[in-house]
């Protein structure tokens, strides 16, 4: 089935004013909103207001990005959890110490989901916040097709998490979204999605894969039967992977979009450039990166692979302020090959805590899955990553658990083995031993998919 292809369009900067600006003119608004930002963290918070105090600077000293970039990270996750225990503790709320607004003052709150320790209230916002940001997914959803009066079937954990946020810009946008919580189950899903018909949807990359082999059981045909004008994909890496990017696309005969929330999406191009960072006066976000061993700001250049340190810029609430996000991203300057956006695109890594290091040899789980994901005839795209001691260093050989796809017998094994390991050699110098397990073995998450089995805790 031939994907659904509407002319190609250049991305455009969520705030229509930017689209006129050169890139020069960008970095100086950037530099007159941190200005604005810093006094205002440092007038509203004794977080930041201490911070500035051991640094031994006033915000009016901070005049450009390269001044900005020489500090040192503010906040990290341990760091964040920490503020908030004491807020909690002396003021009564458990926003932090670093909240930048009356605590009645906010309008929504979205937390990560607490697995690793306990959650954070990352993503807490002013209503003006909240109006500020709507525009960021209205830009997104008239890029993709999706229009006032349409539908938008959006499958993610609801309640307090971060995705919520999504849903006042869809509502903002005169879209109705029909809200599944993906923890109801395909079945339920794909019930909805039948019954009101939206014109699109919005779900991790392995929801989407997953639904593409449950729909013939569920409904009796493929997931093209819903007739989609476009899927939007967050939270994990899949779109950057051509197979799975060709795979979603065909299947359900739409174009098929790669998000970081308001920060940006992906264009019309057949081929995954990368998210193109439209909202460069919401958030310093590709323009400062660090090394993510030694922490020193490193120069942002078309290819250049860092970590994430997070300013927002327009955020009233809980703006994060020099945070050290732990994502690892490979930013491009130039411009897009695929649309000809100006402005800066990313494509993420992975996680800084999730590296790995095998005989010296730095190993993201991304770049696994890449190579396994050409595999797609002999595997189902499930695998684990298997650790018997905490990372970031391996003893060899990696131990990976992968399952074979539906028709492969245990003879047709070692053949495939044989490539696999032939192939992660060739491209990452990684030979693991691997683990087979039977489709379905490994069991696939509605929301995000796990990547490592960590045997030592």
């Amino acid at each position: 089935m031939a994907v659904l292809v509407r002319q190609q369009r250049r991305v455009p900067y969520a705030n229509s004013v930017l689209n006129k600006m050169s890139a020069e003119e960008i970095k100086e608004y950037q530099e007159t909103l941190l200005q604005k930002q810093l006094r205002r963290a440092v007038r509203n918070s004794s977080y930041y207001r201490q911070i500035f105090k051991e640094l031994c600077i006033r915000p009016e000293e901070i005049q450009t990005l390269e001044d900005f970039k020489q500090l040192p990270f503010f906040m990290n996750k341990e760091m964040e959890r920490e503020s908030q225990r004491r807020s909690l503790e002396e003021q009564g709320h458990p926003f932090g110490e670093h909240l930048l607004c009356k605590p009645d003052e906010i309008a929504f709150t979205g937390t990560t989901s607490g697995t690793s320790g306990t959650p954070t209230f990352t993503y807490t916002y002013t209503a003006e916040d909240v109006q500020t940001m709507n525009k960021y997914i209205t830009n997104m959803l008239e890029y993709g097709g999706i229009y006032k009066g349409d539908r938008l079937l959006f499958s993610h954990s609801l309640g307090i998490y971060a995705t919520s946020s999504i849903l006042f810009g869809v509502r903002e946008h005169g879209v109705l979204p029909i809200d599944v919580d993906v923890r109801a189950g395909s079945q339920m899903i794909m019930k909805y999605a039948q019954m009101t018909k939206p014109s699109g949807a919005m779900m991790t990359p392995s929801l989407a894969e997953h639904l593409i082999d449950r729909a013939p059981d569920l409904i009796g045909q493929g997931v093209g039967s819903l007739h989609l004008k476009a899927l939007f994909t967050v939270g994990e890496i899949g779109i950057g992977i051509p197979e799975i990017k060709s795979k979603i696309e065909t299947a359900y005969n739409c174009r098929v979009y790669d998000y970081l929330g308001e920060l940006g999406f992906s264009c019309d191009s057949d081929t995954y450039h990368g998210i193109h960072c439209v909202a460069p006066d919401l958030a310093l976000f590709t323009e400062d990166l660090v090394d993510p061993e030694t922490k020193k700001p490193i120069e942002v250049k078309n290819g250049v692979v860092g970590e994430v340190t997070m300013t927002e810029l327009r955020i009233n609430g809980l703006p994060r302020i020099k945070y050290a996000t732990g994502d690892m991203v490979q930013v491009f300057t130039d411009p897009c090959p695929g649309c000809g956006f100006t402005g800066h695109r990313v494509k993420v890594v992975g996680r800084s805590d999730d590296l790995l290091i095998i005989k010296g040899v730095n190993v993201y789980p991304s770049a696994i899955k890449n190579v396994l994901s050409k595999f797609q005839s002999e595997l189902t795209g499930e695998f684990r990553i298997v650790l018997e001691s905490p990372p970031p260093r391996v003893i060899p050989p990696l131990m990976l658990k992968i399952e074979s796809a539906a028709g492969v017998t245990p003879s047709d094994l070692p053949y495939i083995e044989e490539k696999i390991k032939q192939a992660l050699h060739q491209e990452l110098r990684v030979t693991p031993s691997i683990e087979w397990c039977s489709p379905g073995m490994l069991g696939k998450q509605l929301t995000k998919t796990p990547l490592f089995e960590r045997k030592y805790e």
